[in-house]
């Protein structure tokens, strides 16, 4: 599975999200056309399309919500630790991004990475997988049910794609994060793949 392959499902989104701020409507982001605050990701505030929370199982096995990341930015991104590129570069480029906000304002952000593989990713090796990017990170892992109802709340595609052996297999999967805000709020959808740069600037932003 290739770069591109992946993040055309985030490119997807992203445009149809940016696209529904530019016309209005309903379904419109709110804070459109406003000029503060000036993310660099787009700004879905207000959007009713996509989930305000969820209730998944963590590494360990404890029911995580919201409400256990109350007063941090939580960063929320969905792929599996046999991804062969966008999923690394990403944690690794929000792991960049923490360190260049200093200590102070990295233990104000929770990267949580949802797992879309729960077949092989299995509570030790995603444990392992996330904390090796950096040790903040923590890692949910749903069943079968879980997933796909989390998915449909998110708005996230995810496809089994099959390889040369049944365990050789790779995942079509949204490419990008969803930004909470210290209030849990959700506020930002940000693709996968954009450098540290856009993070460090939008968690400054949401940190205050």
């Amino acid at each position: 599975m290739t770069r591109q392959s992946l993040a055309r499902f985030g490119r997807t989104t992203f445009v149809a999200l940016a696209t529904a701020c530019a016309l209005g409507g309903a379904a419109l982001v709110a804070g459109c056309g406003q000029q503060p605050p000036s993310f660099s990701n787009l700004d879905i505030t207000g959007n009713t399309q996509f989930g305000k929370d969820f209730s998944l199982p963590d590494s360990n096995g404890t029911v995580r919500s919201l409400a256990d990341y109350k007063g941090k930015v939580v960063v929320m991104l969905f792929g599996y630790t046999h991804c062969p590129d966008v999923c690394p570069t990403t944690l690794a480029e929000i792991s960049q991004a923490l360190q260049q906000l200093g200590p102070d304002a990295a233990k104000r952000v929770q990267v949580l990475f949802v797992s879309v593989d729960p077949q092989r990713d299995t509570p030790q090796i995603l444990g392992q997988y996330v904390s090796a990017f950096n040790p903040s990170f923590a890692a949910l892992r749903p069943d079968d049910a879980q997933l796909k109802q989390v998915a449909k709340d998110f708005r996230v595609y995810y496809a089994k794609v099959p390889g040369n052996t049944p365990d050789n297999y790779t995942m079509d999967h949204t490419a990008a994060s969803y930004v909470f805000d210290t209030t849990g709020k959700l506020r930002l959808f940000a693709r996968d793949g954009q450098g540290a740069t856009p993070w460090v600037h939008d968690l400054k932003l949401l940190l205050g």
